[in-house]
């Protein structure tokens, strides 16, 4: 059974940091994607970064360019989302995803975590 598991969520104060963890577990991740997506209140989720299980390719929107980092631990299944630099506008809840390229050429994320809570305080 697969499984991704989110954690490091919590409350930080503007200009602070945290770091999400997703740790994968069930099934070989090789040729997969683990992406991070986000849910504001109200609002749909939304993709925010993705790196490849091998870690060659990364991918960020504009919001988060700069002051996020992903990055892979494949020794531990883990992907990792430094968070710096946070600001209001990011408080939503955080979701892992893992998929694989589809046929029409994009990723289709079939694996999802529960989600962690982050809040930035003003």
């Amino acid at each position: 059974q697969v499984q991704l598991v989110e954690s490091g969520g919590g409350l930080a104060q503007t200009g602070g940091s945290l770091r999400l963890s997703c740790t994968a577990s069930g099934r070989s991740f090789e040729n997969y994607a683990v992406a991070w997506f986000r849910q504001a209140p109200g609002k749909d989720k939304k993709y925010i970064a993705a790196i490849t299980w091998s870690a060659d390719m990364t991918d960020y929107i504009d919001a988060v360019k700069g002051r996020f980092t992903i990055s892979v631990d494949s020794a531990k299944n883990t992907v990792f989302l430094q968070m710096n630099s946070l600001k209001p506008e990011d408080t939503a809840v955080y979701y892992c995803a893992a998929g694989t390229i589809g046929s029409g050429g994009g990723y289709e994320y079939l694996y999802w975590g529960q989600g962690t809570q982050v809040t930035v305080s003003s």
